[in-house]
Parts: structure tokens; sequence; C-alpha cells
């Protein structure tokens, strides 16, 4: 074993004037969180990015935050190679460490032994301990925890029982793996962190991640070949096409757990969280509207939004703090405003719901003003930004401030950060909305595609009643806005030049000289 370890030369694995550490491996390394976890791609690198972190943990005094870490893989092949990794890196930073050990330690019921190899820090006092097989539990030690492919541990959730304990004192948790179906605890800690349930840090490395930053490149550097992208891609689509199917490629290399596919809300769970107090409001025109002068349209609109909205939004209490979504369609698709109450006690209620049907474009901002500029306490709003919805979102922001409008372009990545939370809302009890069968099945349209919440390209009705999830988006970015960090500021609006004049035209005359 030490004679392996000593023939690894630090030349072989890290170039000369380039970072020790690709751009994703060093983003792990300077996330410090007390907990992180991360799902990845096969074959990345993150456990020798966590070895490079470990190293530097454990020659460190106790006063600079020194302690020692125990790496949990799940055969022994993981361990031994976790550990010549943290020799490497030891070699690498000219840290003095013993030579690597061997022992054995009784797992807490006396039933199995563990092998354990350890490098010690003499300088620090502390260690690095890779244990060859999983652990009931850590109790008794204390240090950071690394628990490497933690999708492949038969019990993780008593595993991370034991190791959110040494946490008390300080320590850390590090949580890394490939997919293994989504039915997996540990997928199911990585939905939570997603949905802010958990307070961990996440990272998701894909092979596509993983390239961008550089890893075929270092790959043909420790392994003698000749980089060209041309080489990268057929690498690529070698590397994707060797997986026994799609699925499990996605699985793999994408962080896309097997078997995750399907509506992401279920029918039971939507009704459940409906009210018939709350309204959904409607408004739809014909073609020949958009004909009509400007003005008969504004007051059209005005006289409706005086019959139908004012009477919700006097219902509004003025005490508590509220935002609003907004989903954009012009033509086809519906437009949907989507105010939001945050509650005392933070859930959140939908307690009306406007769509608006091929309504032309000044006054769907009519309708949305009218709404807004009455919502108490606006903390934020966030407005679908995508095509012709860039014209609303841009005016929104324009009168309400950039520090509280957002303007969305929905995209994989947004989903991916904000869907979870969504669901959340709904699994928790954490938010009301309206009773409607058409809203309800806009947010039964939200499907689980590769692994990420998001709304597909069907519609969900046709014809005349054509709809596109629409509602279902709207109170997602309602939800998003009302998580965002703005404050209120109170102030009164200086009066228009009207206001002025007829302010003047009530004082008096003795009032307009003697002031």
């Amino acid at each position: 074993m030490d004679d392996d370890l000593q023939e690894l030369q630090t030349a072989d694995y890290f170039p000369e004037n380039e970072p020790v550490l690709l751009g994703y491996q060093a983003r792990w390394f300077e996330d410090e969180s007390e907990v992180k976890i991360a799902e990845k791609s096969r074959r990345t690198g993150l456990t020798w990015a966590e070895a490079a972190c470990n190293v530097i943990t454990a020659s460190k005094p106790k006063r600079r935050g020194g302690r020692n870490v125990f790496y949990v893989g799940s055969r022994q092949e993981m361990a031994l190679e976790y550990i010549a990794a943290c020799a490497l890196f030891a070699k690498a930073f000219n840290q003095m460490a013993g030579t690597v050990s061997e022992s054995m330690f009784k797992d807490e019921d006396g039933s199995k032994e563990i092998l354990t190899y350890t490098i010690r820090f003499p300088n620090s006092g502390f260690k690095i301990a890779a244990l060859s097989s999983r652990p009931s539990n850590l109790r008794g030690m204390q240090g950071d925890v690394v628990i490497d492919e933690a999708a492949f541990h038969d019990s993780l959730h008593e595993l991370l029982k034991a190791a959110m304990a040494l946490t008390m004192w300080g320590a850390r948790v590090r949580i890394i793996s490939t997919h293994n179906s989504v039915d997996n605890e540990y997928n199911h800690y990585v939905e939570d962190a997603r949905a802010g349930r958990k307070p961990y840090s996440i990272h998701r490395i894909t092979l596509d991640d993983a390239l961008k930053d550089g890893v075929f490149q270092r790959i043909c550097y420790v392994t003698g070949q000749k980089w060209s992208p041309e080489a990268e891609f057929a690498w690529r689509n070698k590397t994707i096409a060797n997986a026994p199917s799609k699925e499990a490629a996605d699985e793999e290399y994408f962080c896309i757990p097997s078997q995750s596919g399907g509506a992401a809300l279920s029918r039971v769970l939507i009704e459940a969280r409906m009210d018939q107090r709350y309204p959904v409001i409607r408004l739809s025109k014909d073609n020949s509207f958009n004909e009509w002068p400007e003005h008969l349209r504004q007051a059209e609109i005005k006289d409706w939004c005086e019959e139908y909205l004012l009477p919700e939004l006097s219902k509004l209490d003025q005490n508590l703090q509220h935002a609003f979504g907004e989903d954009f369609g012009r033509l086809g698709d519906l437009t949907v405003i989507d105010p939001m109450t945050i509650e005392q006690n933070l859930d959140r209620t939908v307690p009306f719901s406007v769509e608006l049907r091929n309504i032309p474009f000044k006054q769907q901002e009519q309708v949305l003003f009218y709404i807004v500029d009455r919502l108490p306490k606006l903390v934020g709003g966030a407005l679908d930004a995508g095509g012709n919805g860039m014209y609303l979102a841009e005016q929104a922001r324009h009168r309400y401030g950039s520090g509280r409008i957002r303007e969305i372009k929905l995209s994989e990545s947004w989903y991916l950060e904000n869907m979870s939370k969504f669901k959340a809302a709904f699994e928790d009890a954490k938010l009301t909305i309206p009773a409607d069968n058409d809203q309800l099945n806009d947010l039964r349209a939200l499907q689980v595609v590769n692994g990420i919440i998001r709304l597909p390209k069907a519609k969900t009705e046709t014809g005349s009643n054509q709809r596109h999830g629409d509602s279902a988006i709207s109170k997602a970015l309602a939800y998003f806005a009302s998580l965002q960090d703005a404050h209120i500021i109170e102030y009164n609006p200086v009066p228009s030049k009207q206001e002025r004049r007829d302010r003047d035209d009530e004082l008096t005359p003795a009032h307009k000289g003697g002031w």
C-alpha cells in the first residue's frame, strides 16, 4: 500500500501553470456550508476535489478550524482510491503527513469489523480516516464526515442521523453521489434541499457541466492523449453510447434519476389546497374589441375593473405583505395574474386569480396596474418576460422598481431552481389557491421531465379554450416573488398637475394669498 502511494507523482495530475482544480471542483472546494450535497455525473472527480479540501482541514491546527475527517464509502476500493488522493494532495500542498496505516474497529453492535485506512498529520494532531465499508453509525467519532456514493448506501437515513449529530460541535457533512432511482433516499434529500426543506447547499454537475469546465482536457493530460474539440465530442458520444440504455445514461451522466417522469402534482394534493372562497375572474374579448378607439377601450376596462376586481381588492388585509405573478399570453394562450398574500404565519394565499383572453397589450397593462397599485405592502412581483411578455414585464419594472420586479425568462435552470419549492408549498400545506377546474388542470400539466418539474410544450386544452398551464406558471412566479428579499418603502406620491389644480380650486382666496 505505501509503495503504491509513493509512486504517485503530482506532475502526473496537475499540469504546469494550470489550476489544480477545475471550475466545478473549485466551487465545491470553496463552499464551506455546514452541510452540502452534490448530485453528479459519474467519474467527474468530485471526490478528488473533496480529498483536497479534507487534506487542508486535517493539516490545520484546531485554532484555525482543523479537525478530523471521516470518509464513508460503500466499498473497500473507494476507500483506497480516496486515501490515495489524500496522500497525493498532502504531497502537493507540502503538508507533513504520516504513512497510510491500516486498523480495524467493530461496528456499534459488534457484529462487523470495519477496516480503516488512516493518514495522520503530526503538526496538527488530526487525521483522515477512510472506512472500507458502511458502518451503521459514526457515534463516538468527532470530525467532518464525507459520505460518498450516498445513493448506494443501505441505510443513508441512519448514517446521516449519526453524522448530523457531529455538527453540534462544529463539524461538517458532505454528501456526494450519482443518482440511483427517483425513489432512493438520496434523491429525497436532494429534493428536500432544492425545495428549501433542508438547509443544505446543493451542487449539480452533469457530464456537460464537467466538459465545459475542462474535464476531458484534464483526462487527456493524465492519459497522454492529444485534446481537440473533435476528440472531446467523440469521447462524449462514446461515453453515452456505452451506457446500457438512454435512461441509464441520463442517470449516470446527467443527474436524472431513473423513473423520474409523470405529473408533478396529484389531483388529490391540488384539490386539498383549493378554497371555494377565492374566485377566478375571467375577461375575454373578440377581435373587434381591438379596433375600438383607445379611449373607449380604456373606459370599458376601467368599468370592468371597478365592477369585478375592486370588490376583491377591497377585501385584502392592509397589514399583510403581498406579491404577484403574471404569465403572459396574447392570442392563443391566456394572460393570468395571481396576487399572493403573505399571511402572518408565512403561509401564502392567492385571494383571487384573473384570466385575460384576447386582450390588447395596453389593456393588459391597464388591468395589471389596477391590481398591483392596490396590493397592500407590495414586496415584489415576477412576470413572464419571454417573447411578447417582455413588454408588460418591462413596464411593470419601470412602474414599481427593479428592486421589486423580476423579469423571468423561463428556462430549465429556473425550473430546476424554483419548482421544487413551489411543489413543496403544496405538499406542506403552505399555499391556498382558488377552487377552479381549469386551473386544476393547469397545475396537473406540470410534469417531471428529465428530473425537473416544468411545463411541457403540449397544450392542456384545444380550440377556443386553449390553455398551456398558464395559471400554474403565474402561481409559481407569484410564489417565487413572495420569497424574494424585498423591502417595503412607504411613501406619499407627488400629486399630478390635475390634482394640484383641483386642490388649488378648493382653497379660499384668503388661503391663496395668506400662506
